[in-house]
């Protein structure tokens, strides 16, 4: 980022503070050598871990192991404001019985249950955000001024 560009880079504790407040993000990942983009609900778990819920069966347990990107963000529109925050790290699926049952009581609710499911894992080793500042364009030249 340029100075004046507009945006903002966001430190790691305000881009996880940003994420938590977030209801839904989006999870990259490889299908068949392909980039795919998913929209999940998720939550934030002790160090900033992204915790996903998902069904046993679910694409989303091929991550394990993978490396993967996971995007949470808010925009406003009308004030042309907003920020942007992605957590890139590897996905594990959660094995330990004991932490299977620990995050079944305090991790994500699934919006689509299911008899049998599994908790995936995003570390938040890499940690980007930035935050769009509204009114502003390339160079802090402001956008009312331009249009005027």
């Amino acid at each position: 980022m340029y100075p004046h560009d507009g945006f903002r880079e966001l430190g790691r504790q305000e881009c996880l503070q940003l994420m938590a407040g977030a209801p839904v993000g989006r999870i990259v990942f490889t299908r068949r050598a392909l980039p795919a983009v998913l929209p999940v609900n998720f939550r934030l778990d002790t160090g900033g871990a992204v915790l996903l819920r998902t069904a046993a069966g679910s694409e989303l347990r091929a991550v394990d192991g993978a490396v993967v990107a996971f995007e949470a963000d808010d925009v406003d529109a009308a004030r042309q404001s907003g920020w942007s925050v992605v957590v890139t790290d590897p996905a594990t699926v959660v094995t330990d019985p004991a932490e299977h049952r620990r995050l079944a009581r305090t991790g994500p609710v699934s919006w689509v249950p299911s008899a049998r499911e599994v908790f995936v894992r995003i570390e938040a080793e890499l940690v980007t955000g930035r935050e769009l500042v509204g009114g502003r364009s390339l160079y802090g030249v402001s956008l009312a001024v331009a249009d005027g």
